[in-house]
């Protein structure tokens, strides 16, 4: 019976041993999830799996699995952090310029720290790294003061001639907003005054009727999102483009948005679309008040605006001008000799009405 008890209780101390061992195997192993976002992830994985392979190469000891937008991660908690760390100056290197070779990749993973590399990649004045590497910046000065504005305001009026880049500098900041997680969704709108009452015997469906008169902002997306990229976050609403219309009545939460073309809305559809602001929501307006195609009975509401909430606060309106034109160089002699026309005109008009009193 002491034999027996003593085998027993050595049975049990081995037992426990074990169960300590494995249980502290389990607990320094973990598995994580990554999904490979901004990228197309058949650039990151290579032809053939060829650069995954060689990222691979370089952790032996951890387990990588590749299945679409999605990468798992199976080992040590020091070994899989220390990958992710790579995998995400791997995924900053292609997003930025738009490929990446396996000399790159051993750059990347041979770097003692990750100051350097990041130091070399970071642009404070790159708002985006679009398709193949495009760096998009803010080019002149009123571009500049958008950037810094929409820093620090939650609304911010853009307003000046075609050509000064108002509405390709507000995308710029509504995908960077994004691509850092400060926002859920972006959603883009303008007046589909174009259309006018003739929309209805427009070819197609809704979106279909709309989409020439939204072609400007697809446009600038598709210079800074991968087309599969820009198709998905079309396809599940994180990105939306919709006539001013179809704001009425909703709560615009967690969202970038942007008014474009804001001086064919009226008063009160302008006024409409600024009270559907919700919380933690970004707004860009963006116009030029010298080119209103509304009806004469129908006075614009980008004006009015300008008036009414000059002094509130959280509010910055920035006025772009011809020195903001980035078209050819014929656009800023054109919106020049236009000023000039007009500014003639209304001094004769002014003349006029002077003599007749």
């Amino acid at each position: 019976m002491k034999i027996f008890m003593n085998n027993f209780t050595i049975l049990i101390l081995f037992t426990l041993i074990f169960v300590n061992i494995f249980k502290t195997n389990i607990e320094i192993m973990s598995e994580q999830i990554v999904q490979v976002e901004n990228v197309n992830p058949s650039d990151l994985y290579g032809a053939n799996d060829q650069h995954l392979t060689t990222i691979r190469s370089f952790f032996p000891k951890i387990k990588i699995i590749a299945r679409g937008d999605f990468i798992k991660i199976i080992g040590e908690d020091e070994e899989v952090e220390y990958f992710i760390t790579r995998l995400n100056l791997l995924i900053l290197h292609l997003e930025r310029y738009g490929n990446i070779s396996s000399k790159v990749i051993e750059d990347i993973m041979l770097c003692a720290g990750e100051s350097d590399y990041i130091k070399n990649l970071n642009d404070s004045e790159v708002l985006v790294y679009g398709r193949n590497g495009l760096q998009i910046k803010a080019m002149t000065a009123n571009q500049k003061l958008m950037v810094k504005a929409s820093q620090e305001k939650d609304m911010i009026f853009a307003i000046g001639p075609a050509g000064t880049g108002k509405t390709y500098t507000a995308v710029a900041l509504a995908v960077r907003a994004l691509k850092s997680k400060e926002v859920r969704r972006i959603i883009l709108t303008r007046p589909a005054v174009e259309a006018g009452e003739n929309l209805g015997f427009l070819p197609g469906d809704l979106k279909e009727k709309l989409d020439p008169y939204l072609q400007p902002l697809y446009d600038a997306l598709r210079d800074m999102l991968p087309q599969a990229k820009l198709q998905a976050y079309m396809e599940d609403g994180t990105i939306e483009i919709a006539p001013l219309a179809f704001m009425r009545g909703r709560t615009l939460d967690h969202a970038f948005v942007i008014l474009d073309e804001a001086q064919n809305a009226t008063q009160s559809q302008l006024k409409m679309f600024l009270t559907r602001m919700g919380r933690s929501a970004k707004f860009v307006i963006t116009g030029d008040i010298t080119q209103i195609d509304l009806p004469k009975n129908q006075p614009s509401g980008l004006p009015q605006a300008t008036e009414v909430l000059k002094d509130v606060n959280g509010i910055e309106f920035i006025y772009l001008n011809e020195k903001d034109v980035v078209r050819h160089k014929l656009v800023t002699d054109i919106v020049n000799a236009y000023k000039k026309f007009y500014n003639t005109t209304n001094a004769d008009n002014e003349d006029c009405q002077e003599n007749n009193e």
